[in-house]
Order: structure tokens, then sequence, then C-alpha cells
């Protein structure tokens, strides 16, 4: 089974998020910060991430910098999970070496087929 890593420190969206990815069959993993994301895959290799940009402590981009100057998680498919959906942010945030983009609110009836999707690619 794949398993994801939902990493948002609002507990609703966090919990929505978990909800329909487990029902979309997916095993998940949750974090409701950066130091607890971090200190989780010290032990656990996900097969994605979704990150939430605006977290308190650190940000979304310094998790991934941190994710990817690790040779064990660099390879890790992260994707944005975010409010952020001016125009741009979606380039903004892939061209900081995010995998995919996200924005919120999450769309219930499509959100599991679109994480498929982007861990195709």
């Amino acid at each position: 089974m794949r398993e994801i890593l939902v990493v948002d420190d609002n507990a609703i969206n966090r919990q929505l998020a978990v909800y329909l990815l487990k029902r979309g069959g997916y095993s998940v993993r949750e974090a409701d910060s950066g130091r607890e994301a971090l200190e989780i895959l010290e032990t656990h290799t996900p097969d994605i991430i979704l990150l939430d940009i605006q977290l308190p402590e650190m940000d979304g981009v310094e998790i991934l910098r941190r994710i990817r100057e690790k040779s064990s998680t660099k390879h890790l498919k992260v994707v944005a999970l975010t409010a952020h959906s001016m125009h741009g942010d979606r380039e903004r945030f892939e061209s900081a070496g995010f995998d995919g983009y996200l924005a919120k609110p999450i769309e219930p009836k499509t959100f599991a087929k679109q994480i498929f999707e982007i861990w195709k690619s």
C-alpha cells in the first residue's frame, strides 16, 4: 500500500486530507509541523509528502530544502498543499523544487485522483 505523509498545522484540513486519502486506499501518516515531519522522515519513507506552505516555526519551502539536502529523502515526491492560489504561485512552488501543487480548499471529489496523477508524473 502506498504511504503518504500529510503535513498541515490546521487540524481540520489535515483530518479531511487524511480521511479522503484513506478512503482512496492510501496509508497515511500525519504531522502538524515541519519539525514533526522531519522527525518522521528519520524513520519512515513515505511515497509522497503533501506539505502545507504556511507552517509555524519553518515554512514549507524551508522544509522542502531540508528534505532535498538529505540523500535518504531527496528523491521523495513533495507536493505543495497550500491556500496560496494566486497567479504564478504554482510556478513559484514548482521552481522551488516541489513536484506538484494542490490548492486549498481541497476538492473532496477529485483529491485522491489528483494525488495519483502527481504520483504518476
